[in-house]
């Protein structure tokens, strides 16, 4: 029993040992050539904002956001999350989530 439970330990460190520990500056989440900060931003999106501007961001409730990108930079997105505009009202979304957020709607075009 001690024999198998060694052998199966040797082989999974081997195992292990050869996915490799991963780039900690990959960029890649290996879904479909996304970069990690385009998920995040997709992921923000759908948690906070998709019930409002549309899971394609075609709107509904709120405006359509499909080429909000070349109407605000994203500094001035931030700025719309944090403290709405119109009758949008401020959103409860922290910095780092906002500035992720504000940098995926800011390339859209």
């Amino acid at each position: 029993m001690k024999k198998w439970l060694f052998a199966m330990l040797i082989v999974t460190a081997l195992v292990l040992g050869a996915c490799g520990g991963g780039d900690d500056d990959a960029t890649d989440n290996g879904d479909n050539g996304e970069t990690t900060e385009t998920a995040a931003g997709q992921e923000i999106y759908e948690n906070n904002c998709a019930a409002c501007h549309g899971a394609d961001l075609s709107g509904g409730v709120g405006k359509d956001l499909r080429e909000i990108g070349s109407k605000y930079s994203s500094d001035e997105i931030v700025d719309i999350i944090h403290n709405g505009i119109g009758t949008m009202q401020p959103q409860n979304v922290n910095n780092e989530d906002a500035e992720v957020l504000a940098n995926w709607l800011a390339e859209k075009k």
